[in-house]
């Protein structure tokens, strides 16, 4: 059973006249009694309105002070306007001489999706259909494949807002992009594949290690602001190559009609296939939408998208749109991972997009996050003018250069400390040398922690100015 404290239990001390503002002092009141355990995980907290008139100040001050301490971590914001304590940190026990690591303040760490967002209505009301309307037979053992119902309304949604040209036999449904891509390397090895060649920099969280379990080599081809460079590709024997054409992940660039050309005369020539990662397409805001190169040749490309990015990352649902000759390898290669993803979760999904849900939903983030990228934007140009941003016309993150004197490392430890979780772009170069950079996620934060994060990333830099 959830407790729930009223406003005397928080313990809160407001004392005008002080020298501190209100919602710093109810932030530091109600961190304490997360801190030592005196408020539990789960423990819900009062509402706003019923806090802010038993302190005597304004329901904003309180507004204030929440939702600080959910930037940091400490609370969590649940539907139905209640906020709870979150799982974590650990309480502090009596031996202080080994403190926990410092949670940042503010965290623009990739990765993360708005799942305060989830259309938990829209997804109850395609589940309640499911559990009263879907044949029994739904439910038992499947294809390696997936459902029909689901590869139907992916193939339709694909071909309508991506440009793809998918039948629904090409569509194998998986738990996200990490185990498409082990699915395609496995089954690419096996038949003789042995070099995987991807962008530089790029992420090293999926495609790197499944292909090093599989034997095969990984080069990287370096990319610019443009996307990938077709000269260094040309020079590469490379049996597989892992591409993010409409949003280079994670400098940003769009590779364009000439160099897309380029790159599947490449693949036919060399006999290779491409896998297109399309990781955010949905996200556009200052330019139309870039259609998928699976489109222009689909038996050159396997698409590869994921509900991660859109929904949340919990649901496990993504899905490979496969050249014909690969079908079967790689719905065999998914009933030997597990046999199969949930049934329950297919069948939603599917509802949920052939009722439009899906497209409401989209429509509905896109101007959040754009506000959000907006923000972050405009904070930038305020506080790090020398900072120069690229890859922002869509997406959820951006990348921000360096000045040519200034040292990425140093700059992270220093935002580290200033409670500011960034990373730098440097760890995801394979080989190709390049500018310093900052990696910026703002998927899951708020416009005010943004700017928060923005001016305490200013503070460390002047910090490591004036050390030098």
């Amino acid at each position: 059973m959830v407790n729930s404290h009223s406003a005397a239990d928080l313990l809160v001390d407001v004392q005008r006249g002080n020298g501190r503002v209100l919602h710093r002092q109810i932030e530091a009141s109600i961190r304490e009694g997360i801190r030592t355990g005196r408020l539990a995980t789960g423990s819900s907290l009062p509402p706003t309105r019923t806090l802010a008139a038993e302190l005597g100040v304004s329901r904003g001050v309180v507004v204030e002070a929440y939702e600080q301490l959910v930037a940091e971590g400490y609370l969590v914001s649940r539907s139905g306007g209640y906020t709870q304590v979150a799982a974590g940190p650990a309480p502090r026990s009596a031996d202080r001489s080994a403190p926990a690591p410092a949670r940042p303040v503010v965290d623009f760490r990739y990765g993360r999706a708005d799942v305060a967002g989830f259309p938990r209505a829209a997804w109850l009301r395609s589940f309640r259909r499911v559990l009263t309307e879907a044949p029994h037979d739904r439910f038992n053992y499947q294809t390696g494949s997936g459902l029909p119902e689901l590869r139907a309304a992916l193939a339709e949604y694909l071909n309508r807002v991506r440009g793809t040209s998918a039948h629904p036999d090409d569509v194998v449904i998986c738990t996200g992009y990490a185990q498409g891509i082990s699915l395609l390397v496995h089954v690419l090895a096996a038949a003789g594949a042995g070099r995987l060649a991807v962008e530089d920099p790029s992420s090293n969280d999926d495609v790197r290690p499944s292909a090093a379990a599989a034997g095969m080599q990984v080069v990287g081809i370096p990319v610019d602001e443009d996307g990938i460079r077709i000269d260094a590709l040309e020079r590469t024997r490379a049996d597989v190559l892992v591409l993010t054409p409409s949003h280079q992940w994670p400098i940003g660039g769009v590779l364009s009609p000439e160099a897309r050309a380029a790159v599947l005369r490449w693949a036919r020539d060399r006999d290779a296939l491409i896998i297109e990662d399309d990781y955010d397409a949905e996200y556009r805001y200052d330019r139309a939408p870039v259609g998928a190169m699976q489109g222009l040749a689909p038996d050159l490309v396997v698409y590869a998208g994921t509900a991660s990015k859109t929904l949340a990352p919990g649901i496990r649902l993504g899905w490979l749109v496969v050249p014909e000759r690969l079908r079967h390898a790689v719905a065999a290669a998914k009933i030997g991972a597990d046999r199969g993803s949930s049934a329950f979760d297919q069948l939603t999904f599917s509802d949920f997009l052939t009722h439009g849900e899906f497209d409401r939903h989209l429509r509905r983030m896109r101007p959040v996050y754009r506000r959000r990228r907006d923000t972050l934007l405009s904070a930038l140009g305020d506080h790090l003018p020398q900072l120069r941003p690229v890859g922002a016309a869509a997406g959820t993150h951006l990348v921000a250069w360096l000045p040519d004197s200034w040292e990425e490392d140093a700059l992270v430890d220093a935002a580290r400390r200033g409670g500011v979780g960034i990373s730098g772009v440097s760890p995801y170069r394979l080989t190709a040398p390049g500018p310093a950079g900052l990696l910026f996620g703002y998927a899951d934060l708020g416009e005010r922690v943004i700017e928060e994060g923005v001016r305490r990333l200013a503070v460390a830099v002047a910090g490591l100015a004036d050390g030098r």
